[in-house]
């Protein structure tokens, strides 16, 4: 039981934390790595601006992340210093109504692209592979 009080003290001490560490927390990155590459590389603004891994972020906080083609606008409800489950860590963050409707449509937008075939079902042999290449180069 004097486990559970200390977690929840360490958790209820944590007023600000890293905005890498925050992401990797809400499960946006599989890594600490990913998530400053992403932060370093303009994927993630902080109330419209560009910051670093290591600025401090509190409950509040706007955050616009992108990536994969997706684009979530979302507010920070909570801190958690370690890395959760997926149910428990959506209640870190809460996306904005039409934050959701536009990755819903990119979504549709995907699915409805593939399905018009675009994918070729297998992959060409090495005849194949050798007589695209000649129609590349529009030679015999």
């Amino acid at each position: 039981m004097a486990r559970t009080h200390a977690a929840e003290n360490r958790s209820a001490a944590v007023e600000r934390m890293r905005l890498d560490k925050w992401l990797w927390a809400a499960r946006f990155f599989k890594t600490r790595q990913l998530a400053i590459d992403a932060i370093n590389g303009g994927k993630v603004h902080l109330n419209g601006q560009r910051v670093k891994p290591g600025k401090e972020i509190g409950v509040g906080a706007k955050l616009r992340i992108s990536k994969d083609q997706y684009l979530w606008d979302i507010t920070v409800r909570g801190l958690s210093a370690q890395r959760r489950p997926a149910s428990e860590a959506a209640l870190l963050y809460e996306e904005a109504p039409e934050s959701i409707a536009r990755r819903q449509a990119e979504v549709a937008r995907r699915r409805e692209e593939q399905s018009f075939g675009l994918q070729p079902e297998t992959k060409p042999s090495k005849k194949d592979r050798r007589l695209i290449h000649r129609f590349k180069r529009g030679t015999e």
